[in-house]
């Protein structure tokens, strides 16, 4: 991997002689009490500020801190002026401006567009505390209080938007986020590197505009400069008619190329030859482009998937009328060292102490839990962590992890010997990563483990189970369970992890996301098949019975994924009725920037191959009321799905499923009261058949029938 400097090698600024602050300022009243006149650096949130490590303002701002410099925070501030901006006057340095830790649009809008009735992120769960596009809102608002005050967007909410992305909620390609919020810089990914340079490059003098070859920042410019040598992404990856399909995941002997296609290795080659990599940046099309022409929006998206790997990923621009934007290659991963340093900073772990009582419902949740991980190998087309946090494992120590169990249970008031979980985006990838560097550096395979787990990849699972059993030997901790998600395909080559979790760490359920059963729909979402699932139940089953404990799993499942057609959606409903289960509650696909289902989504094509004019076209559940007739499949034992369901398995052929016996998927007969002529009857409108596709036809002739996208 490539070097970077030590986190915490910068000589700390003048202004660390004001010592450290029991909770970050957010009014001038608390800076005065510090002895401050000014802010060096404002942080602008979406979410309420909470001291703590699960929220990201707290993390770098604490990290700023560390560096000696005095950190503000304005949370939730009212937008509809620029008056809430000055309240803590004028930042020395810059704004940093992050919607928080969830994308505001996702936070604010269900997938059906319908927009929520709570915040988990504002006291009291209260919702409308922020705007539709925080981080756009913010910026200008920042702007417009100091214009000569720089301003740095971060947050997963501007990384995922730092490029031409489809946003679901406006149904068309919208420009990079750094246009519209007229911002400065913007830092994708975890950002403790990226302002950190920032931070000590302003404060030593440097102008904002010269802030161009930090990694994992992008900017907007006039074009390359003179010694960069651009290559057209079509050179990488040529959309067009293609040949035999070629297996993006299939590993070559040759493990320093690991996981490209024949053709993409000649093409590298080749541009290695002629020019120097760290001088090579890759034009995608043009944002005027991707926002008319479906075919380069996908291809776009897959090239930039293709750069995101810190070992070997090139800069990329992409022209947005008479600017560039320039996105420079990604951070480099954080050491177990500077985690632990980051994870060790004073956080007080409570909320600022202005909410008083007002019950925070993300913090309630996480307070008691352990951060003991960052980033993803999974590639779930559908998640976005990866391209937030990488693919590449970062790593707490034992130690650290350990100290911060001891401080939740000696410090926090409402610790009651119960620690929700130890974990992070995953909960079983601590401490997994390539069994060769050079490889895992060369490597632009989009998952480990998809189609299969890569022969390269360390599947190891005995040091988490060393910090499972030292951490439950803590005097004081009464239990600990595990709450983020599991990697069932990974666990099952572990058997000994899944006894030591199956027999201390399960709280009578323990969830996990098959998300589907059907062969299509997981190629699409770059799941394992059910399988799989199978296996790992037995080993749950087995070890549950050894341990004496009646214990179940949860299966999560997601309706309306791109691939998903009418028919999956009935297997997966026979499935969940053959298992006995019966959700409470259903998510259907929600479309979030960047992510490769997204793509999917938006072009009705395939970004995980190869992408022409004349490839593989993705069936896209799309229309409201089939998204709506998916989830009732989920929801198969709810009478007011019945009539539904009824009308829609009729159209399929499949009536044979419409009866009161134990093979039937819905009865013959509907509750007084309930079902659509209930709705009519309560809304006082006539209720609309319900049309399904008919997914039988063979898939050109589906692509032929159905309505075309709109796209603008």
């Amino acid at each position: 991997m490539i070097p970077a400097p030590d986190l915490f090698s910068y000589r700390p600024y003048w202004a660390k002689r004001f010592g450290t602050a029991p909770q970050l300022p957010t009014n001038r009243e608390e800076m005065e009490a510090l002895g401050w006149d000014s802010c060096d650096i404002v942080i602008v949130t979406g979410d309420a500020y909470v001291d703590h490590p699960s929220f990201g303002m707290a993390i770098i701002g604490r990290l700023l801190e560390a560096q000696g410099f005095r950190v503000g925070i304005l949370a939730q501030p009212d937008w509809l002026s620029a008056d809430g901006f000055k309240r803590l006057g004028k930042p020395n340095l810059f704004f940093g401006v992050t919607g928080g830790n969830m994308d505001s649009m996702v936070n604010r809008y269900t997938s059906d567009r319908k927009i929520r009735s709570n915040d988990a992120y504002t006291p009291g769960g209260e919702p409308h505390k922020r705007p539709d596009r925080c981080v756009t809102v913010y910026a200008q608002r920042c702007r417009e209080a100091y214009k000569e005050v720089p301003v740095v967007l971060g947050g997963i909410e501007a990384s995922l938007r730092r490029i031409a992305h489809y946003d679901y909620w406006s149904d068309k390609v919208r420009r990079s986020v750094l246009m519209d919020a007229k911002a400065d810089l913007l830092v994708y990914g975890n950002g403790e590197r990226q302002v950190v340079e920032i931070a000590h490059r302003l404060a030593a003098g440097e102008p904002i505009s010269a802030l161009t070859d930090i990694r994992g920042t992008a900017l907007l410019r006039k074009g390359p400069p003179d010694d960069w040598h651009p290559i057209d992404s079509t050179d990488i990856d040529r959309p067009g008619p293609i040949g035999p399909a070629v297996d993006p995941y299939q590993m070559e002997p040759d493990a320093k190329d690991c996981a490209t296609s024949v053709a993409d290795k000649n093409v590298v080659r080749f541009e290695r030859r002629r020019t120097d990599p760290a001088r090579t940046v890759i034009r995608l099309p043009a944002y005027e482009q991707v926002l008319d022409d479906a075919v380069l929006y996908a291809h776009a998206s897959r090239v930039l998937h293709q750069e995101t790997n810190p070992g070997n990923a090139r800069a990329l621009i992409q022209r947005h009328g008479e600017r560039e934007v320039w996105i420079n290659p990604p951070p480099i991963p954080l050491t177990t060292r500077e985690m632990d340093s980051v994870y060790d900073l004073p956080y007080s772990r409570q909320p600022h102490h202005e909410y008083g009582d007002r019950k925070i419902p993300a913090f309630e949740m996480i307070q008691h839990s352990v951060t003991i991980m960052r980033g993803c190998f999974g590639g779930c087309s559908f998640c976005s962590i990866t391209e937030h946090e990488g693919r590449i494992i970062q790593n707490r120590s034992e130690d650290s992890i350990i100290r911060e169990l001891e401080a939740i249970r000696d410090t926090s008031p409402s610790f009651t010997g119960h620690i929700s979980d130890l974990g992070g985006p995953t909960a079983n990838m601590y401490r997994l990563a390539c069994k060769d560097e050079k490889t895992e550096a060369s490597c632009r395979r989009l998952s480990c483990v998809f189609p299969g787990i890569c022969k390269n990849l360390n599947t190891d699972h005995s040091p988490l189970i060393k910090l499972y059993r030292r951490a439950r030997a803590l005097p004081g901790i009464k239990k600990i369970t595990i709450g983020s998600g599991l990697r069932y395909d990974l666990a099952v080559k572990s058997p000994e992890y899944v006894k030591e979790l199956v027999t201390h760490h399960v709280g009578g359920y323990l969830k996990i996301a098959p998300e589907h059963t059907e062969a299509g729909p997981l190629s699409k979402m770059m799941k394992p098949g059910i399988g799989t699932y199978d296996q790992f139940k037995t080993l749950f089953d087995k070890y549950s019975k050894q341990a004496g404990k009646e214990q179940y799993l949860i299966p999560y499942f997601i309706a309306a994924h791109p691939g998903t057609t009418d028919e999956d959606m009935l297997n997966l409903a026979l499935w969940l009725k053959r298992n006995g289960f019966r959700a409470d509650q259903v998510q259907a696909f929600l479309p979030s920037p960047m992510a490769n289902a997204t793509t999917m989504y938006h072009t009705g094509k395939n970004p995980l191959h190869r992408v022409g004019r004349d490839s593989e076209e993705v069936f896209i559940p799309k229309r409201m009321k089939q998204r709506r007739l998916h989830k009732a499949f989920l929801r198969y034992h709810d009478a007011e799905n019945w009539p539904m369901l009824r009308e829609a398995l009729k159209l399929m052929g499949r009536a044979d499923l419409i009866g009161n016996g134990k093979h039937h998927l819905v009865p013959s007969w509907q509750p007084a009261g309930t079902g659509l002529a209930a709705e009519g009857q309560r809304t006082g409108r006539k209720t609309k058949p319900f049309h399904t596709q008919h997914t039988g036809l063979p898939p050109r002739a589906r692509s032929s029938a159905r309505k075309k996208p709109h796209r603008t």
